[in-house]
């Protein structure tokens, strides 16, 4: 590697401090630094500095001090020149990572409990100082590490790579206020293994393989029939005992809401969730019972189903929850109305507020978790009903959003690669949309030739061109050509990097209208 000629400024700007918050010095050789990242630990000064496209953490020690210096990855930039102050460029690597978490505790993920939190989906990796910048002025907790195992799958990258991505942006930003990490959406237990071992501190649950949606339609001798094949050994019950528990004429859960189930609401409550609660609490098991002495927090997700939760469901899940011990920080119900992927909810808000209401109150009756928002991304109006709401605890996540905003700035900044990605978004939509809750139409968006550059732009307050981006992701980001290269992905992120500030200022205006209005929560 070849050296650089840092030797004479080091001898002359002999003392740490001086040197260490000395902008100048580090501008002179082309690095800027992040001026929130500056700390010290043990006589050591760490920063983050960024030479031409590429960040670092610097760590900058005297002679005699080296301890910290050794145990860091990385090279030094000064050696042998008869200079106290030593100065090593260490790269931003999981054992890196790993490293400074000992040493700067807020690093670290943490449980968040029932803090109003927001979770920050980051498909790229680079959007998590955008994230923590948008928060300012809001009481919300961020989840800045939030990946489920299909968006893992999609992007090629693993636990340990989304971890990195928020701890070095925490940093970077001096953030000490605390944040989460998600393991989002877990089916399996070997999805659970996987993600403690990279760090996580949330675990969300995932039954939807186990949701029997025609519960809601299937005639009382077809209930009872499958009612039969409840995994009854793992809910340790029958159904007798959960009859006299939840089949009652008058269940009173607050001034303004009683439940008044009939058998058929009892019969099909159970035949539509018992498989899911008895996977939940196998799930719950293994993460207690594997790893006893890690600090972790459950959500439950069961929002990504055809059929809507109703209150008694509502009910009836989180009271087998809690009958099992199984104890949740957050539950995803499917709500009324259409939560899509990236666009706004489609539905009666006069509705979706009277049963948000109600599912509120069953929350407030069980008293221990908050309501979670999946598919959050751009929900305006609906945040709009939940912040007029009071004492209502709100878990909100996102993650194709961040990705939209990114496409947003190759479109500013680099036009021709954003025709490209739609085009070929485009040309892969309707593969690409099977797992994903979506509606766009297809043909209403031109090829990409056919629009200007303001155009372009534009189109990103168009519900289908937003859709039509938003479920390719994974092909964009990992698609490669005949020789192997990354056909879009490099490109993209050397945008957002050559335009960083601009990335994070179209991140913090997104953000802060998905914050604005929780404001009176």
């Amino acid at each position: 590697m070849k050296q650089e000629p840092l030797q004479d400024e080091v001898q002359s700007n002999h003392p740490m401090e001086k040197l260490s918050l000395n902008k100048d010095f580090f501008k002179k050789f082309g690095i800027e630094i992040y001026p929130q990242s500056i700390r010290s630990k043990e006589g050591t000064t760490f920063l983050i500095g960024r030479k031409k496209l590429d960040k670092y953490l610097y760590l900058i020690s005297s002679k005699n001090e080296t301890d910290i210096l050794e145990r860091f990855i990385g090279d030094l930039l000064n050696p042998d020149n008869g200079a106290d102050l030593l100065i090593k460029r260490c790269y931003l690597n999981t054992p890196n990572r790993m490293l400074l978490q000992v040493y700067f505790e807020f690093t670290n993920p943490k449980v968040l409990g029932l803090s109003n939190s927001f979770g920050f989906g980051d498909r790229i990796g680079l959007a998590n100082a955008g994230h923590i910048r948008s928060l300012q002025g809001s009481d919300f907790k961020p989840i800045l590490a939030q990946q489920s195992i299909r968006e893992l799958t999609r992007t090629n990258r693993n636990p340990e790579e989304i971890l990195n991505a928020a701890v070095w942006a925490v940093f970077q930003e001096g953030y000490e206020n605390g944040f989460g990490a998600d393991a989002d959406h877990l089916k399996t237990t070997e999805d659970i293994g996987l993600m403690v071992r990279a760090g996580f501190t949330m675990f969300t649950f995932d039954p939807g393989e186990f949701v029997i949606n025609e519960a809601d339609i299937l005639d009382e001798k077809d209930l009872d029939e499958k009612i039969k094949s409840i995994d009854w050994k793992t809910l340790n019950s029958d159904v007798d005992e959960l009859s006299s528990l939840y089949q009652k004429e008058n269940i009173i859960i607050s001034d303004t809401l009683t439940l008044t189930p009939s058998s058929l609401d009892f019969k099909r409550a159970v035949v539509k969730y018992g498989n899911a609660i008895a996977h939940i609490n196998k799930l719950y098991d293994h993460l207690k019972s594997m790893y006893p002495d890690y600090e972790s927090e459950v959500e439950i997700s069961v929002d990504e189903t055809d059929s809507v939760t109703s209150p008694f469901e509502h009910f009836f899940i989180a009271g087998e929850l809690k009958r099992l011990n199984v104890q949740l920080i957050s539950l995803a119900p499917r709500f009324v109305g259409a939560f899509e992927k990236g666009i706004d909810y489609r539905g009666d808000l006069n509705l979706f507020k009277e049963e948000y209401l109600k599912h509120l109150s069953i929350i407030k009756y069980y008293g221990s978790y908050k309501i979670s928002l999946h598919s959050g991304s751009d929900k305006f109006s609906v945040y709009k009903v939940i912040g007029e709401l009071s004492n209502a605890y709100t878990h909100v996540k996102t993650a194709g959003t961040s990705y939209l905003e990114a496409l947003k700035v190759s479109a500013l900044k680099n036009p021709s690669l954003f025709r490209e990605i739609l085009d070929f978004s485009r040309s892969i939509y309707e593969s690409e949309k099977k797992t994903y809750h979506v509606s766009a139409d297809l043909n209403s968006l031109k090829p990409a030739k056919e629009y200007n550059d303001e155009e372009l732009l534009n189109l990103f307050t168009n519900d289908d061109c937003r859709q039509i981006l938003h479920v390719c992701f994974g092909r964009v980001l990992t698609d490669k050509d005949s020789l192997d290269n990354l056909i879009f992905k490099e490109r993209l992120v050397k945008c957002l990097n050559e335009f960083e500030e601009t990335h994070y200022e179209i991140l913090i205006n997104h953000f802060k209208k998905h914050l604005e209005p929780f404001r009176q929560l």
